[in-house]
């Protein structure tokens, strides 16, 4: 028992010893500071750096000429073999930089950190003001606080530079976003300013998919030249941010970014309206930018209110959707505000990724389309935006375009017992070719397919590479709408090329032989010109386009797998059973613009009056096998209806960086059916209308 006692209390006292000696951690040493205090051991380590540093730093005569004030941030360490290593230098001159870490590299090799007795590193982060100054530390400053809870460690000080260290790595901005993998906002107006260039006889370009992004275009023609060419005002900040660019720009070695406020301010006069005024109030805010050289993002958010021409508003509420005041066409469900306007919220954003040069994947909310015409019977953007993925590759005379996109269908009979709208999907695929120097020949199919309660996104159209007519017929005719086509386009010279689309949607051999005029050859065609710096006159773009669609095309016999969103079409606007004759002028001159169009249609409406339900092939939400007959089928049946539409417009661009324009136009539409029915009925509009508006997108009012 004694003995117990005694080696207990011999091991007590050797544990009292080992920690008394060992159990904390002691600096590195210089050999000048082996005698000092242990508490003095990392104020001497301190200034010994510091004396070094202010007797062997060398400043820069470029630096003291251009007498610049700073620090030289140092992150450095001394290993376990008592070894000086540098990590990092920050600082805004490169010879800064080499200067400090030169001196580093002439300090001895000392004593290493210990921790309970053991060698250890230490790492350390001091500040080098500039101008050089001895920043040692005396005695006498050290013992005026020695137990200072709120005196910061070295590494401390140097964080408090971190702030404005990110402001120091600040550069000018250069408009990166010209030479980015984001999208150009699609409008006609402004894809018409270098329609041209793209299209030029000789180029390798790929112009049906769209909306382009900078990079691909920025190779034919010059954003930031045509930006400098129009730039206007003085040099102040107002002037710049009004006049010339973007409201927020910042950028920086490895990123950058932009925000600019979106505006929409419209008031105009419908005379066929029972109602005073038009008008439409947008406030939204636009994001974009990038991170490193393969990533970028973009964001628009949009509040909306509006009231449009009477027409407008009564094919708005008659899309609506469950419980709700309508759907505007290309923006999406509405709410009702006041008692006869709409209210729309709308968000549209995307993540661009490009991994290699040759691939782009992008995922987002928005809007594709597919054409090189004012329509297109492929995909459109006259529906709402909706969720996208859409991988784009190119290579060698090659484009290929995979898109998959979430829809919805939002009529009564579409909804489930909670209220929610059925899903639905499409998958596209678009081949680009260029065939010659001259001519393009692109391939396109599609396949809508819809949610269930035993089905969901079919796994069998992930595959990119792939005919969707054979997938259908292998999962069921019934559990997918598969449509195929075909488009060109030639180049006459520089100024002149044609263009084309073939959309197939069913087709039988025989009664194409028979001449019967069979409703199962359910097809379209596109023939299009556009003739640019027409007449010898620069910047003046005239184009000609006829769509024909026959009628039953885009529908199907389980309504849900329709060629639609949102009640509204996915390619042509008008639906099918149509043919329409298209005339567009588009002239600019530095900020100045105008625009004329013409449209002259025939359509064929459903009656809809109790006597005469059958459909008759205009509205693809209805099911085909509704028909009236099966032969004798001719585009214009039912009620068929006439429709010309005129809109002249001009105005000025405000701001080129953000596409900021003020505009007004006047427009005439005669709509005149041969039977007037609820939803059919005779109208002649004159719209006048005023504005400014930030250009982000089609609004399509030809309806």
């Amino acid at each position: 028992m004694k003995k117990f006692v005694i080696i207990s209390f011999l091991f007590i006292q050797y544990s009292f010893l080992a920690q008394t000696n060992f159990l904390y951690e002691k600096p590195p040493t210089f050999s000048e500071c082996e005698n000092v205090d242990i508490e003095m051991l990392q104020s001497c380590f301190d200034n010994k750096i510091f004396t070094h540093i202010f007797n062997t730093f060398n400043v820069p005569e470029t630096v003291t000429s251009e007498n610049y004030k700073g620090d030289v941030v140092v992150l450095f360490e001394v290993d376990k073999e008592g070894s000086f290593r540098v990590i990092y230098v920050d600082a805004v001159y490169e010879s800064l930089k080499e200067e400090a870490k030169r001196v580093f590299d002439e300090l001895p090799k000392i004593k290493p950190a210990t921790y309970n007795g053991n060698p250890t590193f230490k790492q350390y982060s001091i500040p080098i003001k500039i101008p050089l100054v001895n920043q040692v530390v005396t005695t006498q400053d050290l013992s005026k606080s020695p137990a200072d809870p709120n005196e910061l460690t070295a590494l401390e000080k140097a964080s408090k530079t971190e702030y404005d260290s990110v402001n120091k790595k600040l550069k000018p901005y250069s408009r990166k976003e010209y030479e980015s993998q984001l999208n150009i906002p699609f409008t006609h107006s402004y894809y018409s300013r270098f329609d041209r260039s793209v299209n030029l006889v000789g180029t390798n370009s790929h112009t049906a998919s769209k909306p382009y992004v900078y990079e691909d275009v920025s190779r034919y023609y010059d954003f930031k030249a045509e930006k400098d060419s129009l730039k206007k005002g003085s040099d102040s900040f107002v002037s710049r941010k009004l006049w010339n660019e973007r409201l927020v720009r910042v950028e920086a070695k490895h990123y950058w970014f932009a925000i600019d406020p979106i505006f929409d301010f419209e008031v105009g006069k419908d005379t066929d309206a029972s109602f005073g005024t038009t008008y439409n109030n947008t406030r939204g805010v636009n994001i974009q930018g990038g991170l490193g050289k393969k990533f970028n993002f973009y964001a628009s958010v949009f509040e909306s209110q509006g009231r449009f021409p009477e027409y407008y508003n009564q094919y708005a509420e008659s899309i609506k959707a469950v419980d709700e005041a309508g759907i505007v066409p290309g923006r999406g469900i509405a709410k009702r505000f006041n008692t006869d306007a709409f209210d729309y919220p709308v968000a549209e954003a995307y993540l661009s990724y490009t991994p290699v040069s040759f691939f782009n994947v992008q995922f987002g909310h928005g809007k594709n389309f597919i054409g090189d015409g004012y329509r297109s019977l492929f995909v459109s953007d006259v529906a709402s935006p909706s969720p996208f993925l859409k991988l784009n590759t190119t290579f060698w005379k090659i484009k290929y375009t995979n898109t998959w996109m979430w829809l919805k269908d939002v009529r009564p009979s579409a909804t489930d017992i909670n209220g929610a709208y059925l899903s639905k999907y499409m998958a596209t695929h678009f081949l680009s070719w260029n065939a010659t120097k001259r001519l393009n020949i692109g391939f396109f199919e599609s396949v809508i397919w819809a949610k269930t309660a035993n089905r969901g996104f079919d796994i069998n159209y992930i595959n990119p590479i792939i005919f969707y007519r054979a997938i259908e017929f292998e999962t069921g005719q019934d559990s997918g709408n598969a449509i195929m086509g075909l488009s060109a386009k030639y180049k006459i010279n520089d100024n002149i090329n044609v263009y084309g689309q073939f959309i197939l949607d069913e087709f039988s051999l025989s009664d194409v032989s028979a001449g019967n005029k069979s409703w199962k050859n359910k097809n379209g065609y596109q023939l299009g010109i556009k003739y640019y710096n027409a007449f010898k006159l620069k910047n003046l773009m005239l184009q000609a386009e006829y769509n024909r669609v026959r009628p039953y095309t885009y529908s199907h016999n389980t309504t849900f797998l329709n060629y639609g969103h949102n009640n509204q079409s996915m390619a042509h606007l008008w639906g099918a059973n149509f043919s329409e004759f298209i005339l567009i002028g588009r002239y600019h001159y530095k900020r100045w613009f105008g625009n004329a169009k013409l449209v002259v249609g025939e359509r064929g409406f459903d009656f809809n009056d109790g006597s005469d339900d059958f459909s008759y092939g205009g509205d693809i939400y209805r099911n085909y096998n509704e028909r009236p007959y099966d032969t004798g089928v001719v585009i214009g049946q039912g009620n068929n209806t006439t429709t010309f539409f005129g809109n002249l417009q001009a105005g000025y661009v405000i701001n080129p960086a953000t596409n900021l324009r003020i505009f007004a136009d006047v427009t005439f539409r005669d709509f005149n059916p041969e039977a007037q029915t609820v939803s059919t009925f005779k109208s002649n509009t004159v719209w006048f209308n005023f504005g400014i508006r930030t250009d982000l997108f089609n609004w399509y009012f030809d309806l």
